[in-house]
């Protein structure tokens, strides 16, 4: 399958994103910033453009939900996201508050926002900002 002309950029920006910080892990995270963009890459093409979210997209949210236990894994998240959705152009952030709920993943307790503080320990659950 063909990617898109006008997502050809943002992920080559993704792309370089992940080579630069995929380096080992934080000590007190179990989580990469490598695993969090792997997880949500397929996420990509909904954040951008809407429509119908792909399958691959819900099993990276899934997966990363579940794996996202401790404080610092989603401070960790939550840091790996900014990152990633300030460097790409076009993202929509109602499309990505929309996908928790249309992937089945329920009581995200936070508004999923550009600005959100990473650093406050009170992530519970929440794992995207």
């Amino acid at each position: 399958m063909a990617i898109p002309r006008k997502l050809v950029k943002p992920l080559s920006v993704l792309l370089l994103i992940y080579i630069v910080i995929a380096g080992p892990p934080r000590a007190e995270a179990a989580i990469t910033c490598s695993t969090v963009l792997n997880g949500l890459i397929p996420c990509l093409s909904y954040v951008v453009n809407g429509g119908k979210v792909p399958p691959t997209c819900c099993r990276g949210i899934k997966s990363l939900y579940g794996v996202a236990k401790t404080t610092a894994d989603r401070q960790g998240v939550c840091s790996c996201l900014k990152i990633a959705a300030s460097s790409v152009s076009g993202i929509n952030f109602k499309n990505a508050a929309a996908l928790p709920g249309k992937c089945g993943v329920k009581n995200i307790p936070f508004k999923i926002s550009p600005k959100a503080d990473c650093s406050k320990g009170h992530y519970r659950r929440h794992w995207m900002c």
